[in-house]
């Protein structure tokens, strides 16, 4: 009789094991599914990080390459900026130059008008002017050229105020500063 009770208390430890190991079971299974919602949820936030990481990454070559072009872009103007700069100050010096060089024409043949005005009472003679005064402030080679064919336009004996010795005192005082800067 004893034999019973035994084999029916190992049953009942067999089953209450039976039971636990069951309940184990259940409990791996639910942890482990828990384990694996977690590893998703990780890998999901993992691919987000990994999105967000990409797009910053490209926001900041976006960046970097609108800051290079600006700077780039803003070299470029301040290059043309002096250029124009340069040009404007070269200019001004000219218009300088230029405003100078007609003061001392406007100069000049106001001294040969009142030369051949006075110079003509005071002698007698006829209205030839001295050669050197004709080209009085004329430094270089071109600006000769220039006031030359400015003054045979004036004095060359088909107009009004031509006068065949004065042309002749043109011609000589331009042939000798011609050597002279030549």
């Amino acid at each position: 009789m004893k034999q019973p009770v035994i084999i029916k208390e190992k049953q009942d430890e067999r089953k209450k094991f039976e039971q636990w190991c069951f309940k184990q079971t259940v409990e791996i299974e639910h942890t482990k599914q828990e384990l694996e919602d977690a590893r998703k949820e990780l890998a999901e936030e993992k691919r987000k990080v990994e999105d967000e990481r990409r797009s910053i990454e490209w926001d900041r070559r976006a960046l970097l390459h609108r800051r290079e072009s600006e700077d780039a872009r803003i070299k470029q103007q301040q290059q043309l900026f002096d250029m124009k700069w340069k040009i404007l100050e070269e200019e001004l010096s000219k218009l300088a130059q230029e405003k100078q060089q007609l003061q001392r024409q406007k100069e000049f043949y106001c001294r040969v008008d009142d030369y051949q005005k006075n110079g003509s009472q005071h002698r007698g003679v006829s209205n030839i002017v001295r050669g050197e005064l004709f080209f009085i402030g004329v430094s270089d080679e071109s600006s000769l050229k220039r006031r030359y064919k400015d003054l045979i336009k004036i004095y060359h004996p088909d107009n009004l105020a031509g006068d065949t010795g004065t042309i002749q005192e043109i011609n000589r005082e331009y042939d000798k500063l011609k050597r002279k800067l030549g």
